[in-house]
């Protein structure tokens, strides 16, 4: 598949405004609120529905699903499990994250179940790409690995899953199992601001709810995210109005700017 150039990302981040998809997250609770802003910044409508009851139900009517394993309670993994089915079963794009898999048993075992329910989009870093294919992850959710040395295992883990896998790092690398794209935008505060790799996630997935192709979607998810932080980091001086300015940034960019702006490869 040719890889997405600057211009497929302006048309898709104007998709997703003009569509306001509807993103169901299932989410941690140290994120929950924040990637709910960083969604309602961006464009997309945010719904933080995560028990069991009306899980699966919700799936089928969202324009795309995020399951992120950062917290998985017994409820919240159970409604983690039907969501999934269900949209898997409608046709609804939905996202793994697979957050500290490889070192806790319980989450590797959970994410590797629900990587049977076709996810679009795998997102994570390069220790947890490196965990589903059987290493032992990083640091807690921290990796410990460099997302280059990480690409084989996206590769293969693409290619086996029929999805989109997306390696953060300072330079973000994302693949389809044939093509992969790499971008260099971003900010180290990037990292000092919690939750951000988790709206990452769920950005990806309103992305995905709006844009036929997966890859375009998940580069222009992370393209708008990492363009957004270039432009918030030239007028803040630290991780805490850098995350005030970061969501005003999401809000505003424009599509000729991220056009103009993203460093792709």
């Amino acid at each position: 598949m040719a890889s997405p150039r600057a211009a497929d990302l302006a048309d898709a981040l104007a998709s997703m405004r003009q569509q306001q998809p509807l993103t169901h997250c299932l989410t941690n609770i140290v994120a929950a609120p924040w990637t709910a802003n960083v969604l309602l910044a961006a464009g997309a409508a945010p719904a933080m529905v995560d028990n069991p009851h009306e899980a699966a139900g919700f799936a089928q009517v969202a324009s795309a699903v995020l399951v992120n394993l950062g917290t998985p309670y017994d409820d919240t993994s159970a409604a983690m499990r039907v969501a999934a089915s269900a949209a898997a079963e409608h046709g609804t794009p939905w996202v793994l994250d697979p957050v500290a898999v490889g070192g806790l048993p319980q989450r590797t075992e959970l994410a590797a179940e629900l990587l049977d329910a076709r996810p679009a989009v795998v997102r994570g870093n390069a220790s947890e790409v490196l965990a589903l294919g059987g290493g032992g992850g990083g640091r807690g959710v921290d990796s410990t690995d460099d997302p280059a040395a990480a690409m084989d295992a996206a590769r293969a883990l693409a290619g086996e899953h029929g999805c989109v896998v997306a390696v953060s790092g300072p330079v973000d690398r994302l693949t389809d199992g044939d093509t992969v794209v790499r971008v260099a935008n971003g900010h180290e505060w990037l990292t000092r601001v919690t939750g951000v790799g988790c709206a990452l996630g769920a950005l990806m997935a309103a992305y995905a709810g709006s844009v036929d192709d997966r890859l375009t979607a998940a580069v222009a998810a992370t393209a708008h995210l990492t363009v957004a932080a270039d432009v918030a980091a030239e007028t803040t001086r630290g991780p805490g109005s850098f995350a005030v300015s970061l969501l005003d940034e999401l809000a505003i960019l424009m599509p000729r700017t991220l056009a103009e702006r993203v460093r792709l490869s």
